[in-house]
C-alpha cells in the first residue's frame, strides 16, 4: 500500500508518502510512485500517527447503561447492579453489544483492544464465550486480547470455584489472567493466588488493583514484591491503582520504585474512576486517579484506558481513546503529547504489542486525522479519515 499526502508529527508540516510492505512501514519520502498492484490511499493532507490502543475495556458490559441503572453512582452500586441483573447478559446480546463496541472503536482509530471479561460464580464463562466469538467476527479489523476477570473470593477453600473457572477460561482461549484482589477478604493473599495461578497457566497478569480511595489499603507494593520474589516471567499490568494517589509522596515514590523494579505497567482509567470515586468527599474532592507523576518519574509505563463504555460503571463515553487522553491532560496534568503516548506507544508497551507508527520498520498500524497536530486531534476529536492495521485499511471515512 502507498499512503500519500500525509503529514508526520514534527515533520515541519510538509507532505510525505508512506510505502507499506508486508505490514511494515518500508519507506517514507516525497513523490513516491506506486508500483504495479500497489493500493494507493490519499491522506488528503491529514496527520498520520500510529493507531490507538484501548488498553482496558469491558466489552461484555458495553451499552448496558439504559438497561442496568446505578442509582448510587459508586463502585459497589455498579457491582451490585450487575450481580442483580446477570440474567440480562445473555451470550447472544453480549456478542451484539461487544461487537458494536469493537466496530465503533475501530472507526475511532483503534487497532488493539484489551478487554476484561467477567468470570464469576454467577456469570460462569458466558462472557468468555461471547468475546471469543466477537474476536472471531472482528479478526480482520482488530487485535483483541481477552482477560479472564476472575471473581472473588480466590483464597482457600471458598476460592475453589473461581480458581477452577480461571483455569477453564484460559483453556477456552482467554489470553490473560485478571482479578480484583482489593475486593477479596485479604488482598495480599489474593495477589499470591493470582501470581501463582498465572505462573501455573503460563499467562500474563492484568489486575484491577486498589480501585478505592482508602489510604489505609494499598496492595500495589505487595504485588510488585511478589512479582520480583517469584521471578514471574510474563508481563504484569496493574489497572486503576487509585489509592496510591492519596498516599504521602514518600509512599508514592517508594511504591513507584518497586513497581518499576518489577516491570509492572500501570493503566490509569480516568473515565470510570472520576465517575465512581470520591463521592463521599464533597470538600477537596479527590480526582480518583493513581499517582501518575510519581509512577512516570520512577520509569513506570503509565497507559490510559477508557474502561467502561456506557454501562453502570460509566454512563458515558464514545469508544474513542482520545477521550481518555483528554482526561489525562485535564485530570492527571499530562501534556498533550504525553497523553497521546498513553493511548498509543506506552499502551503498546504495557500490552506487549510491537511498536507502530510512521517510522520505517515499525508496524503499519496507522491512522490519519484531518488535523495539524496531536494536540488538535485530542482537543477536537476530529473523525479519523483512514485507519490502517498491519498495512490493511480497516476504516475509511
Amino acid at each position: 500500500m502507498l499512503l500519500t499526502n500525509v503529514r508526520i508529527p514534527d515533520g515541519g508540516g510538509r507532505l510525505v508518502d508512506l510505502r507499506v510492505t508486508d505490514g511494515l512501514v518500508a519507506e517514507i519520502g516525497t513523490g513516491l510512485r506506486a508500483s504495479d498492484g500497489e493500493q494507493v490511499v490519499d491522506g488528503l493532507g491529514g496527520l498520520v500517527t500510529e493507531s490507538l490502543v484501548e488498553a482496558h475495556a469491558h466489552l461484555d458490559k458495553a451499552y448496558l447503561a439504559e438497561v442496568i441503572p446505578n442509582p448510587t453512582g459508586d463502585l459497589m452500586g455498579a457491582i451490585t447492579a450487575m450481580i442483580a441483573n446477570r440474567g440480562v447478559m445473555t451470550v447472544a446480546n453480549t456478542i451484539e453489544r461487544a461487537e458494536r463496541a469493537v466496530r465503533t472503536m475501530v472507526r475511532y482509530g483503534v487497532t488493539t483492544i484489551r478487554t476484561h471479561a467477567d468470570v464469576t460464580d454467577d456469570n460462569g464463562l458466558t462472557s468468555i464465550e461471547a468475546l471469543l466469538e466477537v474476536r472471531r467476527r472482528t479478526a480482520d479489523l482488530v487485535d483483541l486480547q481477552i482477560v479472564a476477570l476472575v471473581g472473588w473470593p480466590l483464597v482457600g477453600r471458598d476460592g475453589d470455584v473461581h480458581r477452577t473457572l480461571a483455569r477453564e477460561a484460559i483453556e477456552m482461549g482467554a489470553d490473560i489472567l485478571g482479578g480484583c484482589p482489593h475486593l477479596d477478604v485479604d488482598a495480599s493473599a489474593a495477589n499470591e493466588v493470582l501470581v501463582e495461578l498465572a505462573g501455573e497457566l503460563d499467562v500474563p497478569l492484568d489486575l484491577h488493583t486498589d480501585e478505592h480511595l482508602d489510604a489505609e489499603r494499598l496492595s500495589l507494593g505487595d504485588l510488585a514484591r511478589r512479582v520480583i520474589d517469584t521471578g514471574f516471567e510474563h508481563r504484569v499490568a496493574a489497572s486503576h491503582c487509585v489509592s496510591l494517589g492519596v498516599q504521602p509522596e514518600g509512599v508514592q515514590r517508594a511504591t513507584a520504585d518497586a513497581v518499576a523494579a518489577a516491570g509492572i505497567g500501570v493503566v490509569a482509567l480516568p473515565h470510570t474512576n472520576l465517575f465512581l470515586q470520591g463521592r463521599e468527599s464533597q470538600t477537596a474532592m479527590p480526582r480518583g486517579l493513581t499517582a501518575v507523576r510519581a509512577l512516570r518519574e520512577a520509569g513506570v509505563d503509565v497507559a490510559a484506558g477508557s474502561d467502561n463504555l456506557q454501562d453502570p460503571f460509566n454512563p458515558i463515553g464514545r469508544g474513542d481513546p482520545l477521550e481518555a487522553a483528554g482526561l489525562m491532560v485535564l485530570a492527571a496534568h499530562l501534556l498533550p503529547d504525553e497523553a497521546f503516548g498513553a493511548v498509543t506507544s506506552v499502551a503498546r508497551s504495557v500490552l506487549g504489542v510491537a511498536p507502530a507508527g510512521p517510522t520505517v520498520g515499525a508496524s503499519a498500524d496507522l491512522m490519519v486525522t484531518p488535523v495539524s497536530s496531536v494536540r488538535e486531534a485530542i482537543a477536537s476529536g476530529a473523525p479519523r479519515s483512514v485507519v490502517v492495521r498491519r498495512g490493511v485499511v480497516v476504516h475509511r471515512a
